[in-house]
C-alpha cells in the first residue's frame, strides 16, 4: 500500500478548557488572603468593576450631598463680604484658653520625657543579627583592614549564627592574610549572642562554655571528644574515657543540653503568620451551624455607568465599545466565580460537619475515616473540586482550628470490626509517649500492644511511622537518666 498525504473531515467532541473556566478552577484553590490580592488587582486593571456601598454609607453620602445642596447659596442671596476681625475682637478673646487648646502639632504633646514611649516601641523595622554585630564592630578597636575583615566574615553569617566561609575565601575577598582573618573571627566570637561565628556545632558550644568560666571542665572533655557519645547517651563510656563519675557525666551533660545550638534565632527576621480561618463553625442549640469568613473580601458590581448598552451612546466608538463589552463580561464572570466559591465552600464545610458530628462534639478520639468521596457523593461534585475547595482553607471548630484536609484520612480496624481515624491512632500514640517513664520509655512493639488493649488494631512499623510522622524519637532517643 502506498504512503501519501490526504485530507479527511472528521467530527469530535473535546472539552476545552476556557479562560472563564480556568479562572473558576483557579478560585476555588486559593486561600481567602490570596483571593483579596486577586480581587484588589482585578478591582486595579478593570474600571468597570467596582466595591460596592454599604445602605448606611449610601445613605450618609445622600445626606452629605442633600446638606451640600442646602449650604450652596442662591443667586437672590446678597453679596459675599469677607469677615474682618475689628479691635473689639480682638480684645474680648480668652487668648488663655485658645492657646491651651491648641495643639501645635499633629502628634502627642509630652511635656516630661517619663511620658515618652520608649525607643523601642517606635522602630520601623526589627533589627536583625548582622545589625547587631556590625554594632559590636564599631566599637571596637580594629584597623581598617580588620574591620573590613570584621566586615566581611559578618556578611557570611547565618540567621542561625553560623559562619558559611571559610577563612581562606574571606582573606581572599579582603585580600589579607589568613592570619588576620582567623584573628578577627576570634574577636568576633567574643560578641553577643555567645556562641555566634561558629564554624559547626561542635565549636558554637565550645565558645559558650568558654565564655561561662569552664574553660578545662568535663563539659568542655565531652564536647572536645565525646560529642557522638553524648548524643548516643553512652554516659559510661564517656565517664570512663575521661576518669570521671557517671553522675559528672550527667550533670555535664544537663548543662549543654541548656547551651544554644541555634544562637542566632533571637534576632530572626521571620515574621509570625497567622491563620485566618475559611469557615466557622458553631453549635447553635443541637444543630452546628456553618458561616463563611467574608471579612475583607469587598462585595463587587459592574459600575452602572458602564453596564448600559454602549450601542446607544453616539461617542462611543468601535473600539472602545470592544473594550468595555470585554471588561463587562471579564467583571460578571469574576463576581459569578467568587459567589460559586463561596457556595461550594459552604456546602463542602456543612457536608464535613454532618460527618465528622461525633468529632466536633467529643474531640478528636472520635474523628471519622472520610475521603473525598464521601463528600463528593453528598453534595453532587467531582472528587477532584472537593480536593481544590479544601486545599488551602482552615475551618474554626469548637474543638479548635483545622485545616480543612485534616478531616479526609484513613481508617484503621479495631477488634470490634470497625474503623478508627488515623489521626486518633495518632493522638492516642502522642498520649501514651506522654504518659511514659523516661527513664524507660516504651518501644514501638510495646506501644502495638497497648493500642491493642485499646481495641486498635496496628502494627510495630505502622506504630514507628506514625511516631516519626509526630517527630516523636526513638526510645533510646527519649530516654533521660536525670
Amino acid at each position: 500500500m502506498a504512503i501519501e498525504m490526504r485530507q479527511q473531515m472528521k467530527l469530535t467532541q473535546q472539552l476545552v478548557m476556557t479562560p472563564q473556566l480556568q479562572q473558576a478552577i483557579k478560585l476555588l484553590q486559593l486561600s481567602r488572603l490570596e483571593l483579596q490580592d486577586l480581587v484588589r488587582q482585578e478591582m486595579e486593571e478593570n474600571p468597570v468593576l467596582e466595591e460596592t456601598l454599604e445602605a448606611e454609607e449610601v445613605k450618609e453620602q445622600d445626606q452629605l450631598e442633600f446638606a451640600e445642596k442646602e449650604e450652596q447659596p442662591s443667586g437672590e442671596e446678597k453679596e459675599f463680604h469677607e469677615v474682618q476681625a475689628g479691635t473689639e475682637t480682638l480684645r474680648d478673646t480668652d487668648w488663655d484658653s485658645y492657646l491651651e487648646g491648641y495643639n501645635y502639632s499633629s502628634g502627642e504633646q509630652y511635656y516630661d520625657d517619663e511620658d515618652r514611649p520608649s525607643y523601642e516601641n517606635i522602630l520601623t523595622r526589627k533589627g536583625t543579627l548582622v545589625d547587631h554585630l556590625m554594632w559590636q564592630l564599631n566599637l571596637t578597636n580594629l584597623t581598617d583592614l580588620e574591620y573590613r575583615s570584621g566586615a566581611e566574615i559578618i556578611g557570611n553569617i547565618d540567621e542561625d549564627g553560623y559562619l558559611r566561609a571559610t577563612v581562606d575565601e574571606i582573606a581572599v575577598a579582603c585580600a589579607a592574610e589568613p592570619e588576620l582573618v582567623e584573628s578577627t573571627l576570634k574577636k568576633i566570637q567574643e560578641f553577643d549572642p555567645m556562641g555566634v561565628g561558629a564554624r559547626d556545632l561542635r565549636e558554637c558550644l565550645l565558645i559558650q562554655v568558654e565564655q561561662l568560666g569552664m574553660g578545662g571542665s568535663v563539659e568542655e572533655g565531652i564536647l572536645r571528644d565525646h560529642l557522638h557519645d553524648l548524643e548516643t547517651r553512652k554516659y559510661k563510656q564517656i565517664a570512663k574515657a575521661l576518669g570521671v563519675e557517671v553522675n559528672d557525666i550527667l550533670t555535664a551533660a544537663r548543662i549543654i543540653a541548656s547551651l544554644d545550638p541555634k544562637p542566632g534565632r533571637i534576632y530572626g527576621s521571620e515574621d509570625v503568620h497567622y491563620i485566618s480561618p475559611d469557615v466557622f463553625v458553631y453549635k447553635i442549640a443541637d444543630d452546628y451551624v456553618i458561616v463563611l469568613n467574608d471579612e475583607g473580601l469587598p462585595n463587587l458590581r459592574v459600575n452602572p455607568f458602564y453596564a448600559g448598552d454602549v450601542k446607544t451612546n453616539p461617542q462611543v466608538d468601535a473600539k472602545a465599545e470592544e473594550y468595555i463589552n470585554d471588561k463587562v463580561r471579564s467583571a460578571t464572570w469574576l463576581i459569578k466565580s467568587i459567589h460559586q466559591r463561596q457556595r461550594t465552600i459552604y456546602k463542602v464545610a456543612k457536608s464535613i460537619a454532618r460527618f465528622q458530628r461525633d468529632f466536633l462534639d467529643r474531640g478528636i478520639e472520635y474523628l471519622r475515616p472520610l475521603v473525598l468521596r464521601d463528600v463528593a457523593e453528598d453534595i453532587g461534585m467531582h472528587e477532584s473540586t472537593i480536593s481544590r475547595v479544601t486545599t488551602n482553607k482552615y475551618m474554626q471548630t469548637p474543638q479548635g482550628l483545622f485545616e480543612m484536609k485534616y478531616f479526609f484520612n484513613s481508617g484503621i480496624s479495631t477488634t470490634e470490626g470497625d474503623f478508627i481515624a488515623s489521626e486518633s491512632v495518632k493522638n492516642k500514640i502522642k498520649e501514651i509517649v506522654d504518659a511514659e517513664d523516661p527513664r524507660k520509655p516504651y518501644s514501638d512493639q510495646r506501644i502495638a500492644e497497648l493500642l491493642s488493649a485499646h481495641n486498635i488494631n496496628i502494627a510495630r512499623r505502622t506504630v514507628t511511622k506514625y511516631r516519626e510522622m509526630l517527630r516523636i524519637g526513638s526510645s533510646s532517643e527519649r530516654k533521660r537518666h536525670f
